[in-house]
């Protein structure tokens, strides 16, 4: 499941998910967020929180939407996953922005370093 972080500021899209996530979530919530905020604006940034061991569409949703939009400003990854942590810190250098990886309980430092000027 995909909830929206609310509060952000108009060019950050935050999500969180929990538990398995299908890609017809991804079409309706995930996309259109970030399709909304590139109207407004050249480059966005994300912060995903991912709360469970196996994210399921949302990662390779995720994945292609890097490779699609390179309009990412930041990236903020929240996970207590270590293979997740590891593969986005493994991979970081392939994204054309700033990706940053922090535990659950660093999340309010991530919100703090996404919106960040």
């Amino acid at each position: 499941m995909i909830q929206i972080v609310e509060g952000l500021p108009d060019n950050v899209v935050g999500i969180v998910a929990k538990g398995r996530v299908t890609n017809e979530e991804c079409d309706k919530i995930l996309k259109p967020l970030m399709e909304d905020s590139l109207k407004r604006h050249d480059k966005v940034r994300l912060y995903y929180e991912i709360g469970c061991r196996f994210p399921g569409a949302a990662w390779e949703e995720l994945r292609l939407g890097m490779d699609t939009i390179p309009q990412w400003e930041r990236v903020a990854v929240v996970t207590d996953v270590g293979w997740v942590r590891h593969t986005v810190n493994a991979l970081r250098f392939l994204i054309a922005s700033e990706v940053r990886v922090f535990t659950s309980f660093q999340a309010l430092e991530g919100r703090a370093w996404i919106t960040s000027h």
